[in-house]
């Protein structure tokens, strides 16, 4: 029997006769020196967490916070509330993505707990210095993806890890139309087989390793007995991330991880038709770096010309007469975000122009 846990953050929140608690999580995105940095910190409630294995440490996971029924007016009122007690940072920019009610997504709830549903929140920033926040730290998103980032390693990752060990995934079932099924799947959400690889698709290939049990998040729920319900379920599959040679870490807490995949694919998606990115610049900036940044949430490389004519073009950007000396080679153009853009144009994103894979 498996050993009861104490817990001292999400299950402390019961009350007599409650049966649910609601959490607000936090995707806080960041752009720093070409890098997608999100916030992150040790979720207490984890099962890492436990008291026969004190000495490691839990997972990271996306900051949380409880809603105050009784002070918050609106979810988004409460996230930014906590945010800035935590942190000290206001939050500029700010859209809900998606509810978690999953049963047992929390292991508390196998132990008699309340069913924790969270509403996270995807929230763009400046990165700042975190001064107070305990195991609070910045951290690349691509470390817990790496197999979205086109820029550096997907050849590494996807073809010599993931696409060998989907492959044996295909063979292992006896029906040939599940394995032409199971093939489809694989290359839309892959980019293989001569399919154009989807940026936005983060979700799908994150769902996709962990029903094939090539993510470490589905033993660990396998072994809690954790089930999350699949519009279109899989069976079992021979594969492991010890099995497969397939090292695909760095876990996070809970399904903080697919939260993450969620927030991803979402601002991928958002790019092209909103203006969010000038969210994550300064107010003046080279188009070099505003390049950099959409290549970085992206995970894909874009062609530079192309790029700023796009964006030229499209009216999105004014020069403000001031150039940037410090780059290292010839003075660059200072631009700015034009905000006249948003009453032209129904769509003012930046797009993914000329796109190099």
């Amino acid at each position: 029997m498996r050993k009861k846990r104490k817990h001292e953050g999400t299950n402390s929140r019961k009350h007599e006769g409650s049966a649910l608690v609601i959490e607000l999580n936090a995707v806080i995105v960041a752009v720093t020196d070409g890098k997608p940095r999100i916030l992150v910190v040790q979720h207490p409630d984890h099962p890492e967490n436990a008291d026969d294995q004190k000495d490691s440490l839990p997972p990271d996971a996306l900051p949380f916070g409880p809603l105050d029924p009784a002070a918050d007016r609106t979810l988004e009122l409460g996230l930014r509330r906590w945010v800035r007690e935590r942190t000290g940072m206001e939050l500029g920019y700010v859209e809900q993505l998606y509810t978690f009610g999953d049963r047992n997504r929390d292991p508390g709830e196998l132990e008699g707990g309340p069913r924790v549903i969270s509403v996270p929140y995807l929230a763009l920033v400046k990165e700042r210095q975190l001064s107070d926040m305990g195991t609070a730290r910045w951290q690349d998103w691509y470390e817990f993806f790496p197999w979205e980032d086109w820029l550096q390693r997907h050849s590494s990752v996807i073809d010599e890890e993931i696409a060998p060990a989907l492959e044996t995934w295909i063979r292992n079932d006896p029906d040939p139309e599940s394995c032409d099924r199971r093939r489809e799947r694989i290359e839309i959400a892959f980019g293989l087989g001569g399919t154009p690889w989807d940026e936005e698709k983060v979700l799908d290939r994150y769902e996709l390793l962990y029903e094939t049990g090539l993510v470490p998040e589905q033993a660990r729920d396998q072994e809690l007995g954790i089930e999350y319900e699949r519009e279109s379920p899989v069976s079992s599959v021979e594969l492991s991330t010890e099995s497969s040679g397939v090292s695909l870490v760095r876990p996070m807490a809970l399904d903080h991880r697919r939260i993450l995949a969620t927030a991803m694919g979402r601002l991928r998606g958002k790019i092209k038709y909103r203006p969010v990115v000038f969210e994550l610049l300064p107010r003046n900036f080279t188009l070099l770096q505003l390049q950099r940044v959409v290549e970085a949430l992206a995970g894909v490389g874009l062609h530079k010309q192309n790029f700023r004519r796009f964006v030229e073009k499209g009216g999105l950007v004014e020069e403000t007469g001031q150039w940037e000396t410090k780059t290292g080679g010839r003075p660059a153009k200072l631009f700015c975000f034009r905000r006249e853009v948003l009453r032209e144009r129904p769509a003012p994103g930046v797009g993914l122009p000329g796109v190099r894979h």
